[in-house]
C-alpha cells in the first residue's frame, strides 16, 4: 500500500486559460487538508486487493447489452481498450486508429491474454474502470480525491504554474515526467528508456513529495464531468442522476468522470494534457491501458 502523504490545505487557483477550454474559467477553491498516496497504486497492491477480497474487475466481466444497443451482442465479451501504435503519421483527429477493443486485455493481460505483469509489479496498475477504483478505495479504507483536491496537490504549494515543476516542459533538458517522446502515435523514443509505463517513482517527485502525479497513467478523480468547470456556488448547479446523464457521452447513459495527470501516451501535438489544469472525460465503463488512480483519505 502506497505511503500517505499529508497534503495541507489552501486556496487553489484551479484551472488554465492557455490551453484546452473545459480547462476553465480559472476561478479560486478552497481546499481542506486531506491525504494523497504517494504513488498510484501499484500491480502488487492491486493483487493483494483481489487475493483479499476475490473482487473481478469490470473489464473480466461480460458487458451488458442494454448499455450498449447498437452493438452485436456477439461481440460483447471481457476486454478492454488497448494502445497500438500505427506504421506511420496519421490523422491525429481519428484516435480510432490506435486504440482497439481486445478481448481479454485486463489488469492482469494489460495487452492481450498473452501478456503478463509478472515483470511489472512497481508499475501502476491499468485497465481500472471507476467501479474498480472505488471498490478499492473502499477495502483500503481510503476514497478516491476530488478533482479539486488532485489539482492541488499536483500543483505542490506553487500558485499558477503551467506543469507540476515550473512553467518549461523539460527544464535545462531533463525528462521530468513519462510522457510521449518522438512523434505520436507511431514513433515513441521512451521517457529516460521507458516506453509505455514506468515503474512508480521513476521520475522526481513534486514539491508535496508525490510521484508520477503527471504522466504514467492518467488517474480517476471522484467528480462528475462537466465540459467547463462549474464555479463554487453556482446557481441551477444539476445533482444526482440528471448530473451523471449530463456527464455522460451523447446517446450514452453511462456517466463519465474527471481524470487527471495525463499519461505516457500524452503528447504536445496531440494531447499536452501532462499538467495539473489539464483534464479528460472517461466513461466510468472504460478500461484502458493508460488508466490508473490513486486514493486520499
Amino acid at each position: 500500500m502506497a505511503t500517505l502523504i499529508q497534503i495541507p490545505g489552501g486556496t487553489l487557483l484551479m484551472g488554465s486559460d492557455e490551453f484546452y477550454p473545459e480547462e476553465g474559467p480559472v476561478h479560486e477553491r478552497e481546499v481542506a487538508a486531506f491525504e494523497l498516496d504517494a504513488h498510484p497504486v501499484t500491480n502488487e497492491a492491486f493483487i493483494e486487493f483481489v487475493d483479499a477480497t476475490g473482487y473481478v474487475t469490470v473489464a473480466e466481466r461480460p458487458m451488458d447489452p442494454a448499455d450498449y444497443p447498437n452493438v452485436d451482442p456477439e461481440d460483447l465479451v471481457p476486454g478492454a481498450m488497448v494502445f497500438t501504435p500505427t506504421a506511420g503519421p496519421v490523422d491525429l483527429r481519428d484516435w480510432r486508429q490506435w486504440w482497439r477493443w481486445e478481448p481479454g486485455a485486463h489488469w492482469r493481460h494489460p495487452f492481450g491474454s498473452e501478456s503478463s505483469i509478472d515483470n511489472r509489479m512497481q508499475h501502476p496498475v491499468v485497465h481500472i474502470a471507476f467501479q474498480d477504483a472505488y471498490a478499492f478505495a473502499e477495502w483500503s479504507g481510503r476514497r478516491l480525491p476530488t478533482e479539486t483536491e488532485w489539482e492541488w496537490a499536483a500543483r505542490g504549494g506553487h500558485v499558477g504554474r503551467r506543469f507540476a515543476w515550473g512553467q518549461e516542459p523539460q527544464p535545462g533538458g531533463r525528462i521530468m515526467a513519462d510522457t510521449w517522446q518522438g512523434s505520436f502515435p507511431y514513433r515513441n523514443t521512451g521517457a529516460d528508456s521507458w516506453v509505455g509505463t514506468a515503474p512508480v517513482g521513476t521520475f522526481p517527485a513534486n514539491d508535496y513529495g508525490l510521484f508520477d502525479m503527471i504522466g504514467n497513467v492518467w488517474e480517476w478523480t471522484s467528480d462528475l464531468w462537466s465540459h467547463r468547470h462549474i464555479l463554487p456556488g453556482a446557481v441551477g448547479v444539476e445533482a444526482g442522476e440528471r448530473a451523471s446523464l449530463l456527464s455522460a457521452e451523447p446517446g450514452s447513459r453511462i456517466p463519465r468522470r474527471v481524470l487527471k495527470g495525463g499519461s505516457h501516451l500524452c503528447a504536445p501535438e496531440y494531447c499536452l494534457r501532462y499538467r495539473p489544469a489539464a483534464r479528460s472525460a472517461q466513461a466510468e465503463d472504460t478500461a484502458m491501458t493508460h488508466v490508473g488512480f490513486r486514493c486520499a483519505r
